[in-house]
């Protein structure tokens, strides 16, 4: 069942209640605003009765009153839309805030369902924009409702039989609005929609500027992008159609009731013998409602966009859900990891990542996982800092199982160096220091086993130099060893090295492998690695293929097997 407009925004209300004084103040000055237009109505009656009658009025009551008028109605707008832009944007400022405290801890499916493109403009877009139009279009329906309330109480003052007949414009009015605004609903959707598919276009040809360039594609790259305009320009202008035609609909059924009313009003007039300012204020009231009516039929357009865009943050908040974990916590754990049984598959038209994979991983082990692709390896260490969960079996850490753990304690109990190193557009120290309070001697220590400091001091500002936007300014070799200090610094009990010395030249790998050799002493470490000659001196080898454990041992123990490691030692080390 489709939510009304009024259950919709009781949605939004527990981010938008701060402002409860700048709401009622804008309210208070809308009402003013709207006050003035019957005002304005009604002074057409004195002047025209009694302007033109030599004595009858002051004339310099005239300038007094109309000034004063539109005095009034300016400030009164000025506070009444001031204060409703401040409580919107701390509106919008709650939301935001709740939307990016939820992508922090949301669990990782989120990321895997929407593209970063798509939540970057969900978080910082849509939420802004949306407001904005939401805001600017109830500013215009409460001030224009407001009006057309003070301009039906002067007209039903003046006749209330002639008012009766400008009201059976209402229902039709709002038939209008509700019919299409259902379908501008359903249109501003689609468009957010593909207004993502486009900004993922986008973001994909930007991250892989030189494969596209490499490889040619910028053509076919180019018509994927021109697909995706067009179809968001054609749900953009079934979106301006359906807005576009309320006006012309309502002013269409104004038309048809305002020259009956006139008519009527003159036929009146005649037979009753009311004077010409009664009149003339009469209808100069009643055509003063096309305005707000006008109004109030095109903000419809402007609110669905801007509440459908802040749903959309909502939806992110509500149907996504946060982390859930257990209660227990150690500032150190031993660092002893057990596998039981562990099934994993990812989608259900998919074989197994996992297939009852069960390990004792003792404290202090360095384990290497070894096997062609595909086979679980990554599968398996994601699985230690929960950032996968399996179908079945048991994770645990230190004998306690891994739902049974406080996730952020869990993963302080972890450190990650991979081949895709993740740096901040910050200082050297920030990025060394990530998640903790920056300690210059320890950032040094840490750089300094690295082997990085000499390279970071030589830099103009030394620790405090700005590294680029994730790290574009180091080699990659050095982009590595900042992924080392940064692990050094943490100085977790279990160390995870995923392919952490691969694309990597000769020195930058000794240099690496230096600084490997000095992290993992003393820490249980899971390495993955496709060069077998990197994980030759490892405690224990584990091969697997096909989301089993095939065979696991020494090196020289895997050799003489003759199996699947052999097989692949082979491969790499043939002549």
């Amino acid at each position: 069942m489709t939510p009304s407009f009024f259950q919709r925004l009781r949605r939004l209300a527990p981010h938008f209640k701060g402002g409860r004084g700048a709401w009622a103040i804008s309210i208070v000055a809308s009402v003013l605003v709207a006050s003035t237009e019957p005002m304005t109505a009604a002074l057409m009656k004195p002047l025209i009765d009694r302007g033109f009658k030599e004595g009858a009025l002051p004339l310099w009551q005239v300038p007094v009153v109309v000034i004063g008028l539109f005095v009034l109605r300016g400030v009164s707008g000025f506070i009444s839309q001031y204060s409703l832009a401040w409580a919107a944007n701390r509106g919008v400022l709650s939301l935001r805030t709740a939307m990016f405290d939820h992508l922090m801890k949301a669990a990782p499916a989120l990321f895997g369902s929407r593209s970063a493109s798509s939540l970057t403009n969900t978080l910082v877009h849509e939420v802004q924009a949306g407001a904005q139009q939401m805001m600017n279009g109830m500013n215009t329906m409460v001030k224009d409702s407001l009006t057309l309330i003070g301009l039906f109480g002067y007209l039903m003052y003046l006749n209330w039989q002639l008012t009766l007949l400008v009201s059976v414009l209402l229902p039709a009015v709002a038939w209008v609005m509700r019919s299409v605004g259902a379908r501008l609903r359903k249109l501003s959707k689609a468009s957010a929609t593909a207004t993502d598919e486009l900004a993922y276009v986008v973001e994909e040809n930007v991250l892989a500027w030189r494969i596209v360039r490499m490889h040619g594609a910028a053509r076919i790259e180019a018509a994927r992008f021109e697909k995706g305009s067009e179809r968001l320009r054609s749900l953009l202008l079934k979106s301006v159609a359906s807005s576009a035609s309320i006006t012309p609909l309502t002013q269409v059924l104004a038309s048809v009731a305002m020259s009956g009313v006139i008519v009527v009003a003159l036929w009146h007039a005649r037979s009753s013998g009311a004077s010409v300012g009664s009149f003339v204020s009469f209808v100069t009231a009643m055509l003063m409602l096309i305005t707000p009516i006008k109004h109030l039929s095109d903000v419809m357009a402007p609110i669905t966009r801007g509440l459908t865009a802040l749903e959309r943050g909502l939806d992110m908040i509500e149907h996504s859900p946060a982390e859930t974990g257990g209660s227990y916590q150690v500032e150190r754990s031993s660092g002893h990891l057990q596998l039981e049984d562990v099934n994993l598959r990812y989608r259900p038209d998919q074989p197994q990542a996992l297939d009852a994979v069960t390990l004792d991983i003792r404290a202090g082990e360095t384990l290497a996982l070894v096997g062609p692709s595909g086979a679980g390896k990554s599968t398996l260490v994601h699985l230690m800092p929960r950032f996968v969960e399996p179908d079945s079996g048991r994770v645990m850490l230190d004998g306690v199982p891994l739902v049974e753990w406080d996730v952020g304690s869990l993963r302080r109990q972890f450190a990650l160096v991979s081949q895709d190193v993740v740096l901040f557009n910050d200082t050297v120290a920030n990025n060394v220091a990530l998640g903790e309070e920056t300690n210059v001697e320890r950032v040094r220590e840490a750089l300094r086993s690295a082997n990085l400091l000499d390279f970071v001091m030589s830099l103009p500002q030394g620790l405090d130099s700005p590294i680029g936007h994730n790290g574009s300014q180091l080699s990659g070799g050095q982009r590595q060893r900042m992924a080392i200090a940064r692990a050094i610094y943490k100085d977790a009990p279990i160390l995870i090295l995923d392919e952490a010395t691969s694309a990597l030249d000769a020195e930058s790998e000794h240099l690496v492998q230096q600084a490997l050799d000095r992290l993992m002493q003393g820490r249980t470490t899971l390495v993955i690695a496709h060069r077998l000659a990197t994980i030759e001196r490892a405690d224990r080898i584990v091969v697997m293929d096909g989301g089993r454990v095939v065979e696991q041992g020494s090196h020289q123990q895997l050799l003489a097997q003759g199996g699947l490691y052999a097989r692949l030692h082979g491969m790499q080390f043939r002549s």
